[in-house]
């Protein structure tokens, strides 16, 4: 990529995540492109799609999220270290203007946030199932998705509710005790 293209693309996901913070997912891309300095139609040179948009504002932050999954994968308790990891992407998702809906809304692909976010929870999951402490056949896809639920949610009251059902939603996936 060119040096003035890279430059413009850097102040699009710039401008794009300030009017995310303050309008949600559906802040105007016209408003974006003109905070920007950039025209309408170099913004959708550099983002043919207001999730791919989304995906480059919020791609730092699922990066950190992913390797908060990584460091918590040696904990000695697994369901814990999966627990723990879920209800921090609850809370991350709640409070994070517009992360909810874009990992919603946003298509399902290889590169994805949300696909990110799978796979890096996976490591997790499979290790509690192993133990014995989480169900065969739960998916880390499922859990996912219920994180992402229960933060679209919890996103107008708090963190702390979406860490509470979370933890909720979770005592059924343990193994039935009979």
């Amino acid at each position: 990529m060119r040096v003035d293209a890279q430059r413009n693309r850097a102040l699009i996901v710039t401008a794009a995540s300030e009017a995310v913070a303050r309008d949600g997912a559906y802040a105007s891309l016209e408003e974006i492109a003109r905070a920007a300095g950039v025209g309408s139609a170099t913004l959708h040179r550099h983002f043919p799609s207001r999730w791919a948009l989304l995906e480059a504002v919020f791609h730092d932050r699922v990066e950190a999220l992913c390797a908060r999954a990584g460091e918590l994968s040696t904990g000695p308790d697994a369901r814990q270290a999966l627990t723990t990891w879920l209800c921090e992407l609850a809370v991350y998702s709640t409070t994070t203007r517009g992360l909810v809906t874009s990992l919603l809304r946003a298509p399902q692909e290889s590169e994805s946030c949300s696909a990110m976010l799978v796979t890096a929870g996976e490591p997790l999951r499979r290790r509690a199932a192993e133990e014995g402490t989480v169900r065969a056949d739960v998916e880390m896809i499922d859990l996912v998705t219920l994180v992402k639920a229960i933060a679209l949610a919890a996103e107008s009251t708090s963190a702390a509710e979406a860490e509470r059902l979370v933890r909720l939603a979770l005592e059924g996936m343990s193994p039935s005790r009979r």
